[in-house]
């Protein structure tokens, strides 16, 4: 990695992705938005190659949210079809190369054909011990926080959870994959400045890069650029620029 200027000793465990851009990437080029949703596949494709070839240990892709149903029925029918066809031809490689697919979301609102196809790529991939890639779909922040929050009070109704020993740790346990990791880098594409409601509790220190690429045209070298900003970053987790340097700040 050194031709790029990566520290491969500095890899962010776990990157998420805001994949803004494709219904502006097409109307820049007078395309209907359903054909930027399909080019913005070939970006996903080649982001999850390039960061499982960097060595990076999750991935989470904010594929569709649940604020994306409000969208018109033709634009929304084409994104419950990308699921089948990013896997038709990428299933193979991520077993092959050891990468393990999850999915976070409320799946009871998905399509029963993309639930079969989520399902279908979660078991033939599940014992992989490669990089994780999660996709987020049908998900909102806000929401994964409630339904945990549910989940919570189910368990305290039956007697498994004492209020008063309840912590962070195990309030994550009850959030949609509490094998999820904090997240390391937000990279949000298309310039827009805010988090849409993704990964709420889980992006509470992650630093954040924003690109004006939109998102079919970002890459492998748009990755490798948001990994050295990470890279250049001072990760102080509330303490001082002192107390880091002195090994105070240094988290799992």
């Amino acid at each position: 990695m050194a031709e790029s200027g990566i520290r491969a000793e500095v890899i962010p465990r776990h990157i998420a992705v805001i994949m803004d851009g494709n219904g502006r990437w097409a109307e820049q080029r007078g395309l209907a938005r359903t054909q930027g949703h399909q080019a913005g596949v070939e970006s996903v494709r080649a982001t999850v190659r390039a960061a499982r070839e960097l060595g990076v240990a999750w991935l989470t892709l904010f594929a569709f949210s649940s604020e994306n149903w409000n969208r018109p029925k033709a634009e929304v029918d084409t994104l419950m079809q990308l699921p089948e066809a990013y896997f038709e031809t990428e299933l193979a490689d991520a077993i092959e190369n050891g990468v393990r697919i999850r999915t976070i979301g409320r799946r009871d609102s998905l399509p029963a054909s993309v639930v079969r196809t989520l399902d279908e790529a979660v078991r033939r991939t599940r014992d992989n011990t490669g990089m994780n890639l999660v996709f987020a779909l049908s998900y909102g922040g806000r929401g994964e926080i409630v339904d945990a929050a549910r989940r919570l009070l189910r368990d305290h109704e039956l007697g498994k959870v004492d209020a008063e020993a309840l912590d962070e740790k195990s309030f994550a346990a009850y959030l949609d994959d509490p094998e999820l990791p904090d997240v390391d880098l937000l990279i949000r594409t298309g310039s827009e400045l805010r988090v849409s409601n993704f990964l709420l509790w889980q992006i509470a220190y992650a630093e954040i890069h924003v690109t004006d690429v939109l998102w079919p045209d970002f890459g492998r070298r748009q990755l490798e650029d948001a990994i050295r900003d990470f890279q250049s970053r001072e990760r102080r987790y509330g303490l001082t620029s002192a107390q880091v340097r002195a090994g105070a700040g240094e988290r799992s």
